[in-house]
């Protein structure tokens, strides 16, 4: 079994710095994916971007949570405020998904509404995720895994991340036991879910542990160190940090993001370990 590599980007649409990010990166580094969420303040500027980088493959990065929706508050009272922003709180959230079934189809409406709206851009759908992977939330995966059969789209990242990897290779990782055993119990029911529905997934997805902080010197250490299969990178490049970005993920370090996306060493490192980068496509 080989060890393949896909090496992608969330938030696109969030902010011209991310875009701007995300095209430096695809056109100077290593980048192949990008991931757009289609109600963020920049994502005609996204897509204008994507339009002109034919080789850039872009998916639908769903936002339940700590974003804006496509459908005004009206439509959606039980879901966001007057501004169109999801909350930020996952637990109190993921339990009023599981029992309230006037959220439910809230929920339901404002995905199929994002990925109509995507559909109407004219850009190819080449996968779906979640942002701050919701999607673990077994509701949300359902869902999902329901409006992705409509648009006949069988590609999904599953977020499962090998803990034991990470440890090997940096000790100072903050990896807290009890909400690993959650993460791989709820990764677990997702995984077979997406096996039941017929879709398709990477085997690993790192960027979890280390979001926001995917550094040079972390990948030169887990390059080596991958395991076998298909794994999935995730970053979260900007030029700079403003707006948005910088009241949800203040702690993130998304210019190194970006220097080690165009890092180069990096497709070095790449070869040196024979590692093929690949596309969702291939799978």
């Amino acid at each position: 079994m080989t060890r393949k590599i896909l090496i992608s980007a969330d938030d696109f649409g969030l902010s011209v710095e991310v875009n701007e990010a995300i095209e430096i990166a695809h056109r100077q580094g290593v980048l192949s994916t990008a991931n757009l969420m289609i109600a963020g303040d920049a994502a005609e500027d996204a897509i204008i971007r994507a339009k002109r980088m034919p080789n850039l493959q872009v998916g639908l990065h769903v936002v339940v949570i700590e974003g804006k929706s496509i459908l005004p508050k009206s439509e959606i009272p039980l879901l966001v405020d007057e501004n169109r922003l999801f909350p930020s709180q996952q637990l109190k959230m993921g339990i009023n998904y599981f029992f309230n079934q006037h959220i439910r189809r809230q929920l339901e409406k404002e995905i199929r509404a994002q990925f109509e709206t995507f559909r109407k851009t004219g850009l190819a759908l080449d996968h779906i995720d979640v942002h701050k992977h919701m999607h673990l939330h077994p509701t949300i995966a359902q869902l999902i895994i329901k409006i992705s059969h409509d648009y006949r789209l069988q590609r999904i990242r599953l977020p499962k991340e090998p803990v034991k990897t990470l440890r090997s290779i940096d000790q100072t990782t903050n990896l807290d036991n009890t909400n690993n055993l959650l993460v791989y119990y709820w990764c677990k029911l997702l995984e077979e879910q997406i096996k039941k529905a017929g879709m398709k997934s990477f085997d690993w997805c790192f960027g979890l542990s280390w979001c926001g902080h995917m550094t040079f010197d972390r990948i030169q250490k887990l390059i080596p160190s991958l395991p076998q299969g298909n794994s999935e990178l995730f970053f979260h490049p900007a030029t700079t940090k403003t707006g948005l970005y910088n009241q949800l993920m203040p702690q993130y370090e998304p210019e190194k993001e970006l220097e080690t996306l165009c890092h180069p060493d990096f497709p070095k490192l790449l070869q040196e370990h024979g590692i093929h980068p690949i596309t969702w496509k291939n799978i």
